[in-house]
């Protein structure tokens, strides 16, 4: 594990790439049922532990005036949301280590899911074996982002540009569905050959009802955290008025999913393995609570510490928003058709048109000329999605 930074923006910087890189791996230990995974998320907790105890003392240490202490608290609002998070994710690993049961329906619904985990086997004399993940530039070609490697019993957790994959390394990633298929064939690894799809048996049962919204729950919340994180670097009180408005949602969803959980254990022999259904939505309102959390500055007005800002524009997943220019090659067509994820690696969180945003746009929307959007994603995007967008980058995001 390397040093940890020593001054407040690097750690700022550092939690929020930690707790984002536990929700990923949580998430994937669930798919994967694997304790291994599981373990690491544990190990990434007391990394974020360490790192949000030096926060805290360093920004006590540099209230040196009212004026500092009310901009301080805002740097430990956010602070103890981003532990927060890690401690949500932390939650949802534990599902997989004791045992509380996870569905087959939700295992089948996790790839239909906006973003889901992937792992892949590079095999050798693949264009990946040999290569760097900069050269491979994979968020960009894929949309898909590492966020792990395997060297036989060797985890990597923390993967650099510079780290090179062999053949026998196994590469875990996050992303879209859709990018699964060119990873594998990067990679040298057989095509997934899915089974056709059942021939629907009427209604839908009260477990399906209550996976379908927990999926929902996820994208929800892990949306909200990107609005928050963009509410606060473009000190938006829109987009923090909308980040509000989906935790108001996650409430009702997390009522209504309790009600068919409830209905569901009626039908079961062992009702017990559905206590990892509502684990994981507790987990997923515990994580649109903290992005609520984060947003209060912005709702009240209050000044944003520039450290904050500068903290949130240098993470290894960043947050941009650039504004679609009339006739560019984005203008008129919908998102299915620019295919941002896989072919820029940029994931688009929301949409500004006329002042009201539309967040999680489908993949039927069609932009205009002048609607802003924000976007999330590896900074290897940022060229390849602003010349779509006919804008001009004019230096860091």
């Amino acid at each position: 594990m390397r040093e940890r930074p020593r001054n407040l923006k690097d750690m700022l910087a550092e939690a929020k790439d930690t707790s984002e890189l536990m929700v990923d791996l949580a998430y994937a230990a669930l798919f994967y049922n694997s304790e291994d995974i599981s373990e690491e998320v544990f190990r990434l907790e007391e990394r974020l532990n360490d790192l949000v105890f030096d926060m805290r003392t360093l920004a006590i240490l540099a209230a040196r005036s009212p004026a500092d202490s009310e901009q301080m608290a805002g740097i430990l609002q956010v602070v103890q949301d981003i532990e927060k998070i890690g401690n949500a994710a932390n939650d949802i690993a534990k599902i997989v280590v004791k045992r509380l049961g996870i569905p087959r329906e939700l295992l089948q619904d996790i790839p239909d899911a906006e973003e889901t985990p992937t792992r892949v086997r590079i095999h050798s004399g693949s264009e990946l074996d040999g290569s760097s993940l900069d050269d491979a530039d994979l968020p960009t070609e894929t949309g898909m982002r590492p966020i792990a490697i395997r060297s036989d019993d060797e985890w990597n957790f923390d993967p650099e540009p510079e780290d090179v994959l062999r053949a026998g390394d196994v590469l875990f990633m996050q992303g879209p569905p859709e990018g699964v298929a060119e990873v594998r064939e990067l990679a040298g690894a057989a095509a997934v050959v899915h089974a056709p799809a059942a021939e629907p048996a009427g209604e839908l049962t009260e477990l399906e009802r209550a996976v379908d919204i927990l999926i929902e729950m996820k994208n929800l919340s892990e949306v909200a955290v990107g609005l928050a994180y963009s509410a606060l670097l473009y000190y938006d009180a829109g987009l923090a008025r909308e980040v509000v408005a989906i935790e108001n949602e996650m409430d009702e969803m997390r009522y209504r999913l309790e009600r068919w959980v409830l209905l569901a254990a009626r039908h079961m022999e062992d009702s017990s393995r559905l206590r990892g259904v509502l684990h994981l939505a507790t987990a997923s309102e515990t994580i649109a609570d903290c992005a609520m959390e984060m947003v209060w500055i912005v709702e009240k007005g209050e000044e944003v510490h520039p450290v904050l800002s500068a903290a949130l524009g240098e993470t290894d997943e960043i947050v941009m928003k650039l504004t679609v220019s009339p006739g560019s090659p984005a203008d008129g067509k919908t998102l299915e058709d620019l295919q941002l994820e896989t072919e820029t690696g940029m994931f688009a969180l929301a949409v500004n048109r006329g002042g009201r945003w539309t967040y999680r746009p489908r993949d039927n929307y069609v932009l205009k000329g002048d609607d802003s959007l924000l976007f999330t994603g590896a900074p290897e995007g940022l060229e390849p999605i602003a010349d779509l967008f006919g804008q001009r980058l004019e230096g860091p995001a």
